[in-house]
């Protein structure tokens, strides 16, 4: 058997994967098994910060490797320390705790909150209020708070205690706080897999501050907005506001699994000895492979990012069959004429891969891709577009 014929034997079904078998890469490019060329527009879906193969991050963790791969949380080791030291330098917040993914880190957050709201409040102020197409990750109880339907339909009865809210309606986020129990607001400040929908400022600091006035903890959810992708280090950051609990994963350690979960002044010392853990949280060389990532995301960078954005949406906005573009850094999405898989679908035939969310192409590059392959992989996707 093929690797196409194998996966489908022996992997449970849960992918539509494209039909591509990726066996090498390097930068933004990488290639098939075939020896194809395809210049990647969506990272591992936000995760490769720097690419394939980046050499310092290589470095970083084979540094690493060649000390110990491994050691539980009952022990401490330095890189786990140090990438903790680093992310608060870098948000002012104050304690992280270590987990392996988006949805982890969002668990984390959930159950600090409703923690915090216990102690502070009482047991019953237990509700979490999310947005409306928002997506927080697959195990039950991101599902729930996760505001789609189409998510949890198939796996109810769902961890309660979610509210849900219009993206964009201040006024009724506050009628839910008013009338609820409420220990938590949390929302994605660009909803990714909702179709790349960047909050309006007015909305983010309303809310915010009605948050703060009443007592409720603001968490932002930056797993895929995080680690420099919408040209500050954080989404949040954008909005001048400071969140009580910050998550991310994605990028952070540039391509092996790690997700963080960072408290501010309120939620610093909710977490007790034996209330929350993780095997393999912090695993020392993810931690390296994310201090990499993080001694990188500068100033520089970050301007990179926002001008590269603004080249990509000028040529995108140009094209014929692009009826819009939202989105924020190199987190874009592109409403097209061509429904969006069938263009992602040839584009891929044509040596460019991007990504779709709900019903448009989504672009989650490198932060360090090259003008000219954006400008390869747009003049793909333009013919595709134009015909």
């Amino acid at each position: 058997m093929n690797v196409f014929e194998k996966d489908k034997t022996f992997i449970s079904g849960t992918y539509a994967r494209f039909p591509v078998e990726i066996v090498k890469g390097k930068g933004s490019l990488f290639y098939d098994a075939e020896g194809k060329e395809y210049v990647d527009m969506g990272s591992g879906i936000a995760v490769n910060i720097f690419g394939f193969c980046d050499e310092e991050w290589i470095a970083a963790v084979t540094e690493q490797l060649h000390k110990f791969q491994h050691t539980s949380n009952l022990y401490y080791q330095k890189p786990c320390v140090d990438l903790a030291e680093k992310l608060c330098e870098m948000t002012g917040m104050k304690k992280v705790f270590f987990s392996n993914s988006g949805a982890e880190a969002n668990e984390c957050a959930i159950k600090t909150a409703r923690k915090y709201a216990e102690v502070k409040k009482g047991r019953e102020y237990y509700n979490i209020i999310t947005l409306n197409n928002s997506f927080h990750g697959r195990t039950i109880t991101t599902l729930a708070a996760t505001g789609q339907e189409v998510f949890h339909k198939d796996f109810t009865p769902l961890t309660e205690g979610f509210l849900y809210a219009d993206p964009n309606d201040a006024g009724q986020v506050k009628k839910l706080i008013d009338d609820n129990k409420v220990a938590a607001l949390m929302f994605e400040t660009v909803q990714g897999e909702g179709g790349v929908m960047p909050l309006s400022a007015e909305f983010v600091k309303s809310v915010t501050d009605y948050a703060q006035k009443k007592d409720v903890l603001i968490i932002c959810d930056e797993v895929q907005t995080g680690n420099g992708r919408t040209g500050k280090l954080y989404g949040y950051m954008h909005y001048g506001i400071k969140p009580d609990i910050v998550t991310t994963a994605k990028g952070l350690a540039g391509g092996l699994p790690l997700g963080a979960t960072m408290f501010g002044d309120k939620t610093a010392d909710v977490l007790k000895a034996g209330m929350h853990g993780s095997t393999f949280g912090g695993n020392p060389v993810a931690s390296a492979g994310a201090l990499s990532v993080l001694k990188r995301i500068d100033d520089k960078l970050m301007r990179e990012v926002t001008e590269k954005s603004e080249y990509v949406k000028a040529a995108l906005l140009k094209m014929k069959g692009v009826k819009s573009v939202s989105g924020t850094g190199l987190m874009l999405g592109v409403e097209t004429v061509v429904p969006a898989r069938e263009a992602v679908m040839r584009c891929m035939e044509n040596g460019a891969v991007f990504l779709t969310a709900k019903n448009k192409i989504r672009i989650l590059p490198a932060l360090n891709i090259s003008y000219e392959l954006i400008d390869r992989a747009l003049s793909v996707l333009k013919k595709v577009l134009e015909g």
